[in-house]
């Protein structure tokens, strides 16, 4: 390694950790990076008329946040978030939104829909972290010089009324993706204008479309990093192999991949995925929702790790609420996470605590979730273990 090698390599680490120092700094004392989101993410409640109904203005400690606001769900703010779509945004949001999000998934008979705004957008490129730090962990720098092959949602699927404004409805991370893009170092194939304009939804057609994309814009390409839902990266593979008869290793040779959107992807998923993209990808869980990125995984161990300072996360297990990092190992508790649009949100998923700091999702805070984690984890032998 000539020296000029040499300092290259130092200074893209030096860059690259101090992306991802914040975080560390979190993880190494939670307690202190949750007071500091916490008043942070006051001052722009107490710009917003449900944040004065609540006093925002008046709070000091996470006490009096918790006697101040509530904690709810979706359909809690569900009139809130119609307030803001016919034009009141001040009933939520202290800036204007850049894009609707739609879920993949419904709430009642109504997908949710989630308004990002600029301050939203800029806690999204944690789900990079994964990826940075598996880089700065493996020194393999040279991951960053390929392409993520980009098997997104799209950003845009129809216009919707805000006010005297036309807002983007679209899926949070197709719009993250859209804005984003061009800030980063890392390149993505095919473009999200590429997506956007095949339009289309979730059914087969739409994804064949999409697939047919990828594989035409990606198949020279150096793909070395695989980001996004772990179901359609499996679709993908199944599509590649009815159509072209080849499996995604025998086009690219990803040497990440950071995929979430599904509990236990480490332990359930790890071996399709390598059938499909071949042993030499390292599997990097990440663990999000619509409403934000909340944390993704650290090392070796198959769990992920909180993003501390990014939100406010608590737990309600047993029926009292305490802060996320203070569950102990073997506790399993419903995440109540604040974020820049929503105060104290029941996400509704279940998280199981390891030691500090891994946690994993366990499924959707239902009443068979508990007893189909511990199934699950005596069939893949693994109820403890990382």
């Amino acid at each position: 390694m000539t020296q000029a090698t040499a300092d290259g390599m130092a200074q893209m680490e030096a860059i690259l950790r101090a992306v991802v120092q914040d975080w560390y700094n979190s993880l190494d004392d939670p307690a202190a990076a949750q007071e500091k989101v916490l008043h942070r993410l006051l001052k722009g409640y107490a710009k917003t008329k449900d944040g004065k109904v609540h006093s925002a203005d008046q709070i000091d400690t996470i006490e009096d946040y918790r006697r101040a606001f509530p904690a709810r769900t979706y359909d809690d703010y569900r009139p809130l978030l119609d307030r803001v779509y016919t034009g009141d945004l001040e009933t939520l949001l202290y800036e204007e939104p850049i894009g609707i999000a739609m879920t993949r998934g419904t709430t009642s008979d109504r997908p949710k829909m989630i308004p990002m705004t600029p301050d939203d957008l800029k806690s999204r490129p944690a789900a990079s972290r994964a990826v940075l730090n598996h880089v700065l962990q493996s020194k393999q720098f040279d991951i960053l010089t390929g392409i993520n092959l980009n098997l997104g949602f799209p950003s845009r699927l129809w216009t919707m009324t805000v006010g005297e404004k036309e807002i983007d409805v679209g899926y949070s991370s197709g719009i993250y993706i859209r804005h984003v893009s061009s800030k980063t170092m890392i390149k993505s194939i095919p473009t999200m204008q590429e997506i956007d304009a095949l339009g289309g939804d979730q059914g087969r057609s739409a994804w064949d479309h999409r697939f047919e994309l990828a594989y035409q814009s990606a198949k020279d390409q150096n793909v070395t990093i695989l980001g996004g839902v772990v179901n359609v990266f499996l679709k993908f593979g199944k599509y590649l192999h009815q159509h072209y008869g080849l499996r995604p290793k025998d086009v690219w040779q990803p040497r990440v991949m950071t995929l979430g959107s599904a509990p236990g992807i480490n332990r359930k998923w790890a071996p399709a995925l390598h059938a499909n993209w071949g042993s030499q990808a390292a599997i990097r869980e990440i663990y999000g929702a619509t409403e934000g990125m909340f944390g993704q995984q650290l090392d070796e161990n198959r769990a992920w790790s909180p993003n501390y300072d990014l939100f406010f996360l608590e737990v309600e297990v047993n029926g009292k609420v305490k802060m996320l990092h203070e569950m102990r190992p073997g506790e399993i508790g419903s995440l109540i996470a604040s974020t820049v649009i929503f105060p104290r949100y029941k996400i509704l998923d279940l998280v199981r605590a390891y030691r500090p700091p891994y946690f994993r999702c366990v499924g959707r805070d239902m009443r068979w979730t508990r007893l189909r984690d511990w199934w699950q984890g005596i069939i893949y032998l693994d109820f403890n273990r990382l």
